[in-house]
């Protein structure tokens, strides 16, 4: 990952290799998607948790209904974050826990072609539905004009873990 920049993690001592923050981009079931939103007037943080797909490169597919909350907040603030939890370890006669996470930066576009949209969905059946692929695809563009995909073009990935015996 060209993109992998551990320098404002504070606990230096902390950092997840990069190997690891792939694995966890690349395998994750799901993140939390933090954006910002307008509730009576004033800004708010919004997070949710939604399924994802790394193409191996710069940018995260998500997808999701062609309207709703979570998109009238990326039309006013398309900056985001993805959080992804990997593994962790409450430890408790040591009062801690052992953990494993990646943040994700970057902006999100809406509105892509049609052949990258089928693309993304393409590649979320690969992760989610290996098995099952031809009847998802059949699935999926019968559903095509329902469904949004988002592009998340990373800016920057950092990486934590705590490990714990």
């Amino acid at each position: 990952m060209n993109n992998y920049d551990n320098s404002q993690v504070r606990r230096q001592d902390r950092l997840l290799d990069e190997g690891r923050a792939e694995e966890l981009l690349a395998e994750a079931e799901y993140g939390i998607l933090s954006m910002v939103e307008q509730r009576d007037g004033k800004t708010a943080g919004y997070g949710i948790p939604i399924n994802f797909i790394w193409d191996g490169g710069t940018a995260v597919y998500i997808h999701c209904a062609p309207d709703g909350h979570k998109l009238k907040c990326l039309d006013s603030c398309a900056e985001v974050s993805l959080t992804v939890v990997g593994r962790t370890n409450v430890v408790p006669n040591k009062f801690t826990t052992g953990y494993e996470s990646i943040v994700v930066r970057g902006r999100i576009e809406r509105g892509l072609p049609a052949e990258e949209r089928h693309h993304a969905l393409e590649l979320l059946l690969d992760k989610f539905s290996p098995n099952d692929k031809a009847v998802g695809l059949k699935y999926a563009e019968k559903s095509f004009y329902r469904t949004e995909i988002l592009k998340l073009h990373i800016q920057s990935i950092s990486g934590k873990a705590k490990h714990v015996q």
